[in-house]
């Protein structure tokens, strides 16, 4: 059965295992194929529009000159795709067509779980590198390692100009075998391993406990998974701390989005009540609010996120509406102003449209569509310190001797405890 997705739609790609950002189920809404003005066709109401037969003919006039007059021939599915993919592209930024490769990388993405070896891959320096392999999966178990380099997969060079082939060659069906060469710094010749495939689940949540009990969370992403992870990492922290944490960084950090209830669900283990987020669409449901439950999961201690000009959709749902119910301190810089709401319906024959259908707004009401927002305290870029050549600047978040933003952070949630214990003891 098809099902339909709602989503925020992030800007970017989530580098491990080249999965898209994330989404999430919704209820299913058939969609009826179009109909003609010159149809009798009994779908037609007083009220509906149907396509006009003038527009119509228009469109079968040009695929016919293309047909038959193009300099090359291009097979009939071909222009169809093509017209379909120009027309929902023409919409906006964020609208798409989708082939059945790219709908299934949105299932992935969604539910957080695919069949494969467990490797994170990103390409740095022109090559394949292993960011890291997942906890407890196939790639992990054999002994592959951070930093190695992805040769070949099944005897097949890696290409840097095709890294989705790479990724769709260490998938597969559980069970089955698949052979990777690796080199690896201190070895002369590349190393094979000869993995099984399993279920793999990512996960979009690490966390660390710093000093005087203050806690860190990073979300890379948000997908179904993202509140469950973060509930059990701040448990994890406060059983580590042996005591309610005494704060919260929270890094949105070039976090490009994901799941929209996921971005609800993460507000909602802060908030013990009010508005999270309202949208606004011309469909009835692309019309909606929602409302966070009671229950604080930090009991009151005080927080800080961390956003940048990377912190973009369900980032910015999250921010926005810690900022606006005065539950947390913005750190960093302005974000990246994405307010639209994407829904990702299921065609014929595996293909799916990405639609923006509703735009939301944060709990004051205020629409971020590219605008962003504000931080609370804002940090010159010009003020952080160079990442180390071929590094990148996300390889030192949460690394308190490197990660500038994070010592402000800190700083910032200190002040804020002063002024907290300070308030308290006024008359």
């Amino acid at each position: 059965m098809p099902v339909r997705f709602a989503l925020i739609l992030g800007v970017g790609v989530v580098v491990g295992f080249g999965l898209s950002v994330g989404r999430t189920v919704q209820a299913q809404r058939q969609i009826d194929p179009p109909v003609l003005a010159s149809s009798a066709d009994p779908r037609i109401g007083n009220n509906e529009k149907a396509v006009p037969w003038q527009d119509a003919r228009l469109l079968a006039e040009v695929l016919e000159h293309v047909r038959r007059e193009y300099v090359e021939n291009i097979s009939d599915q071909e222009l169809i795709e093509a017209a379909i993919r120009g027309m929902i592209a023409d919409l906006d930024a964020h609208s798409a067509f989708l082939d059945p490769q790219e709908f299934d990388e949105v299932r992935i993405s969604t539910t957080g779980e695919y069949s494969g070896v467990g490797i994170e891959v990103a390409l740095e320096n022109g090559v394949v590198k292993v960011v890291n392999p997942i906890e407890g999966t196939p790639a992990e178990k054999a002994g592959v390692l951070p930093g190695d380099t992805i040769v070949a997969v099944d005897d097949v060079p890696v290409s840097v100009d095709n890294l989705n082939d790479t990724i769709d060659r260490m998938r597969g069906k559980a069970g089955t075998s698949v052979k990777i060469s690796i080199a690896r710094a201190d070895q002369k010749d590349p190393l094979e391993f000869t993995l099984s495939r399993a279920p793999v689940q990512v996960h979009s949540v690490r966390d660390q406990l710093l000093d005087d009990g203050v806690g860190y969370v990073r979300i890379s992403h948000f997908s179904e998974t993202t509140a469950p992870d973060l509930e059990r990492s701040l448990a994890k922290l406060k059983k580590k701390n042996g005591a309610p944490l005494n704060g919260l960084v929270l890094d949105l950090r070039n976090n490009p989005g994901g799941v929209l209830e996921a971005a609800v669900g993460v507000s909602d283990v802060f908030l013990e009540d009010g508005v999270i987020v309202t949208a606004n669409g011309r469909a009835a449901d692309a019309r909606f609010e929602m409302d966070a439950h009671p229950g604080d999961a930090l009991e009151g201690a005080p927080m800080v996120v961390l956003v940048n000009g990377g912190s973009a959709s369900a980032s910015e749902i999250v921010a926005g509406a810690l900022q606006d119910h005065r539950r947390a301190t913005l750190v960093g810089r302005q974000t990246y102003g994405k307010g639209s709401v994407q829904t990702v319906v299921p065609l014929s024959d595996g293909h799916a449209i990405k639609l923006t259908t509703s735009k939301y707004f944060t709990p004051s009401g205020a629409s971020i569509h590219e605008k962003g927002i504000k931080p609370d305290v804002f940090i010159d870029e010009k003020d952080l310190p160079t990442p180390k050549e071929g590094a990148d600047v996300s390889d030192s978040y949460g690394d308190l001797k490197e990660d500038y933003e994070l010592q402000a952070a800190l700083t910032t949630l200190q002040q804020k405890a002063r002024g907290a214990i300070r308030q308290s003891r006024a008359p």
